[in-house]
C-alpha cells in the first residue's frame, strides 16, 4: 500500500525529554569524518531506516519511555555538529534535550496487514528526508498507532553517528527494553571516548601505519579505475544507471568454491567479481575500495558510533586459476582490513603528495561492498548440505537481470553491492554510463555467474585473463 493512500491518516507529535551521563564537545571521530566526506562527495546522507514491532496493547507513554531511555543511554544519539574556535567541525553531545516523537494513527477500519505495510513503506521512504546536522538530532522516530494500540516504532538513523554494526546494537537495545526497564546498562565506550582516544599518540600511530599501506596501493593506480569518462555521442538523459542481477546457481557455486578452498563466501565472491571485471572490462590488476567494520579493534566491538571505514586493495587475476585468485583475495582482504582505521585528513595529505609525484590526480572509482550480515566459512555452512554439479546446472535457468532505472548522482564509476539475500547471489550495481556501456555491464553481471560456475568443481579452472591482453 503506497504512502500516498494514507494522507487521510492522523499525524501528531508528542515531545519527549531525555538526559544522559555523557556530554561534551570533541573533534569528529575518524569514522565521522569518513562518512561526512562520502556524504559531501556523493550528495547522499546515507541514512538507515528501521522498524520494531511493539508489544500488543502498548501505549504512547510506553513508546516515549523506550525512546527516551535509548537516547539517554547512547551519547551518539544526542550529538549535533558545531564549530570550534578555529572554525573546524566538531561534535557537541548534549546532556539533555527534547525530541518530537511523530505519531501516525491509522484509521480503525484498516486491516492489520495494511498497517504493517505502511510501517514498512515508511521505513523505506523516510530516510530520503535530509538532516540538518547542526540543528537536528541524528535520529527520527515515528509511532504507528491502530485501534488504540501502538504497534510499530519506525526510525531513521544517520550514518554520521552509527554504522551498520551500531544500528544492529541499537536494535538489540530496543528489543531488550521494549517490555520494560531492561538490563542494567554496561560500561561500553561512547562516541566521545572514541574521539578522545583518537587524539592520543598510540592511536595516531595506528593511522600512520595505515597510511604506509595506502601509499603502497595508490602509488601506481590510474587516474580513474575504468579510464577517463567520455560522454557517448548518442547519450541522452540520465548519466548514472543501476541494475540488479540475481543468480541462485552462482550462490551455490560460491559456496562450493569456499568449501574447497577453506575461504568464507565474502572473499570468494570478491575473487569472482574481480575476475569477471578483468575478463569483460579488461582492467587488471584491479584496485578497489571495500568497507571494513573495524569492530575487531580494541574497545570498538559494542560502541555506538560510525566505526566502519573504507579500505583499498589490489587483486591480480592474470594467468592463474580462479582458486589462486581466491587465495589472493583472502590475503588482500586481510591486509586491507588491518589498515582500515585511520584519520581521513591524513589520507588526504598522502593522496595529494602521491598525485604530485605521479604527475596526475588519481582516484579509486570502483567499490565492492558486501552487505551480507553473516559471513561464514563456507565449509561449516551445514544448511547448504552437499552441493553437486547437477544442482548448480539446474538453477542456471533461474538467473535474472533487472534494469532498475537512473540515479541522480554518483561520485564513483561503479559501485557493486552484494546484497543480503539468502539462496541467491544478488548484485546491485550502480554505474556511470560515460565509463561503462549497458552492454558491458550486462556482460559483466553474467560473467560473475560464469566464473563462479566454472570454478565450482574445478580447482584448475583458469581466469581466462592474460597479461598479454591487458
Amino acid at each position: 500500500m503506497a504512502l500516498s493512500m494514507f494522507e487521510r491518516f492522523c499525524h501528531d507529535r508528542v515531545a519527549l525529554r531525555f538526559e544522559g551521563a555523557e556530554a561534551g564537545i570533541e573533534p569528529l571521530t575518524w569514522g565521522q569524518k569518513a562518512f561526512l566526506q562520502d556524504m559531501q562527495e556523493s550528495g547522499n546522507q546515507f541514512s538507515m531506516g528501521g522498524m520494531l514491532g511493539l508489544p500488543e496493547g502498548g501505549t504512547v507513554e510506553d513508546a516515549v519511555a523506550l525512546v527516551s531511555g535509548l537516547i539517554g543511554r547512547h551519547a551518539a544519539l544526542r550529538m549535533r555538529l558545531d564549530t570550534d574556535d578555529a572554525g573546524r567541525l566538531c561534535q557537541d553531545v548534549a546532556a539533555s534535550g527534547r525530541m518530537d516523537l511523530n505519531i501516525v494513527t491509522i484509521p480503525h477500519d484498516a486491516d492489520r496487514s495494511d498497517v504493517e505495510r505502511y510501517a514498512a513503506d515508511l521505513m523505506t521512504d523516510w530516510p530520503s528526508e535530509r538532516f540538518d546536522f547542526h540543528r537536528d538530532w541524528p535520529l527520527r522516530m515515528a509511532l504507528v498507532e491502530h485501534r488504540g494500540s501502538c504497534l510499530y516504532l519506525v526510525w531513521v538513523l544517520s550514518h554520521l553517528v552509527a554504522d551498520g554494526g551500531a544500528h544492529l546494537l541499537l536494535l538489540d537495545d530496543m528489543l531488550a527494553h521494549r517490555g520494560g526497564a531492561g538490563p542494567t546498562p554496561d560500561a561500553r565506550s561512547q562516541i566521545l571516548d572514541i574521539a578522545r582516544r583518537e587524539k592520543t599518540q598510540n592511536v595516531r600511530q595506528v593511522s600512520s601505519r595505515a597510511m604506509r599501506y595506502w601509499e603502497s596501493q595508490l602509488k601506481h593506480v590510474p587516474a580513474q579505475t575504468f579510464g577517463e569518462p567520455v560522454r557517448p555521442p548518442d547519450q541522452a538523459g540520465h548519466r548514472y544507471w543501476q541494475v540488479r542481477f540475481g543468480s541462485p546457481a552462482a550462490h551455490l557455486a560460491v559456496l562450493a568454491i569456499g568449501r574447497r578452498t577453506g575461504t568464507d563466501v565474502s572473499r570468494v565472491t570478491l575473487a569472482v567479481v574481480a575476475t569477471a571485471i578483468a575478463r569483460v572490462i579488461g582492467v587488471n590488476p584491479l584496485t578497489i575500495k571495500v568497507m571494513v567494520n573495524n569492530r575487531f579493534m580494541p574497545g570498538m566491538a559494542d560502541v555506538i558510533a560510525p566505526i566502519a571505514q573504507n579500505s583499498v586493495l589490489t587483486i591480480d587475476t592474470a594467468d592463474v586459476s580462479i582458486d589462486e585468485v581466491v587465495v589472493r583475495a583472502r590475503s588482500a582482504m586481510l591486509s586491507a582490513g588491518m589498515r582500515a582505521y585511520y584519520d581521513p585528513d591524513e589520507l588526504r595529505e598522502v593522496s595529494a603528495r602521491l598525485d604530485a609525484q605521479r604527475g596526475y590526480p588519481a582516484t579509486v572509482t570502483c567499490r565492492i561492498n558486501d552487505q551480507r550480515v553473516m559471513v561464514m566459512r563456507a565449509e561449516s555452512d551445514e544448511a547448504a548440505g552437499e552441493i553437486t554439479p547437477q544442482q548448480v546446472r539446474q538453477r542456471l535457468a533461474e538467473s535474472s537481470l533487472t534494469w532498475l532505472g537512473p540515479r541522480e548522482h554518483m561520485h564513483e564509476q561503479a559501485n557493486i553491492l552484494i546484497e543480503n539475500k539468502s539462496d541467491v547471489l544478488s548484485l546491485h550495481m550502480m554505474w556511470d554510463l560515460w565509463s561503462l556501456t549497458i552492454s558491458q555491464v550486462e556482460a559483466l553481471m553474467r560473467a560473475v555467474e560464469d566464473v563462479a560456475v566454472e570454478a565450482a568443481f574445478d580447482p584448475a579452472a583458469p581466469t581466462k585473463v592474460s597479461t598479454l591482453n591487458i
